[in-house]
């Protein structure tokens, strides 16, 4: 166990940690509080050098960041019927931000959609994405959200994504495992990281059912970490928490994690 938390990283993410900062600032930040890399969600605003050189200064890797949602009410684009050229517009955006700052993946958003007409669309979009990031050395990721906090999202489980996965069998398409949405919606979370492990691209962790650090509610962290190392997980652990005050309060976790 020992030789596992030795190589447990995590990663800030900064589309909810240190939100009320310019993000080259947040993520200096996180440097700053013993982060090992960084993500985003959407980090248009901010000009893509000015990204970069505080990477650079830090020595962090900006790991993902996300497709734009789309219009006011809208969670993505990509499985909606009719909205390809927005969508792939979107998806363009997302790899050319992501190429110029170094980033690993990109999350394609699906939106709020169902039915048949929607799974061809996000599996052709999905080609599209893969196609264009396998180009660039980069990976497209696709996340299940939790029918609470996101009602009617077109993926809402991590069978759902695995199924496309392998229908689609592109390799660079992987699944982002986030363990607050999938405890929500599945449940039996060790279980579910095993089954998917062949598939997953990023791990996300926050507590249930809050969304807060990932010290306290109904998930177990420790357990989680320790059954990740006993897969050969080794890749930074995404912290995309609510925090409940200024961000630098709440790491008490991280602190602790780091004198293990």
């Amino acid at each position: 166990m020992t030789n596992h938390t030795q190589h447990r990283r995590f990663s800030a993410n900064l589309g909810f940690l240190w939100a009320d900062l310019p993000l080259p600032d947040a993520i200096r930040a996180a440097k700053a509080a013993g982060f090992d890399a960084v993500e985003c969600h959407w980090p248009y605003e901010t000009p893509p050098s000015d990204v970069l050189a505080a990477l650079k200064e830090t020595g962090l890797t900006m790991l993902g960041l996300n497709t734009v949602r789309g219009n006011p009410g809208e969670n993505g684009l990509s499985a909606l019927p009719g909205r390809e050229d927005e969508a792939r517009a979107a998806i363009d955006q997302a790899l050319t931000y992501g190429f110029e700052i170094g980033a690993g993946a990109v999350h394609v958003m699906a939106g709020f959609a169902e039915g048949p007409e929607a799974d061809a669309a996000f599996a052709d979009n999905l080609r599209y994405a893969c196609s264009k990031a396998a180009d660039m050395g980069m990976t497209i990721l696709i996340e299940p959200l939790n029918s609470y906090d996101a009602p009617g999202y077109y993926l809402k489980t991590s069978r759902q994504a695995v199924t496309i996965i392998e229908r689609l069998n592109l390799p660079n398409l992987k699944l982002m495992f986030d363990c607050y949405h999938l405890q929500i919606m599945e449940g039996d979370l060790s279980r579910r990281l095993t089954a998917c492990l062949p598939h997953i691209g990023h791990v996300q962790i926050a507590s249930v059912p809050d969304r807060g650090a990932p010290d306290h509610g109904e998930l177990n962290y420790p357990h989680i970490y320790a059954h990740l190392a006993t897969l050969g997980w080794d890749h930074p652990l995404g912290a995309e928490y609510k925090p409940n005050g200024p961000t630098d309060a709440t790491l008490a976790w991280l602190q602790q994690e780091k004198r293990t």
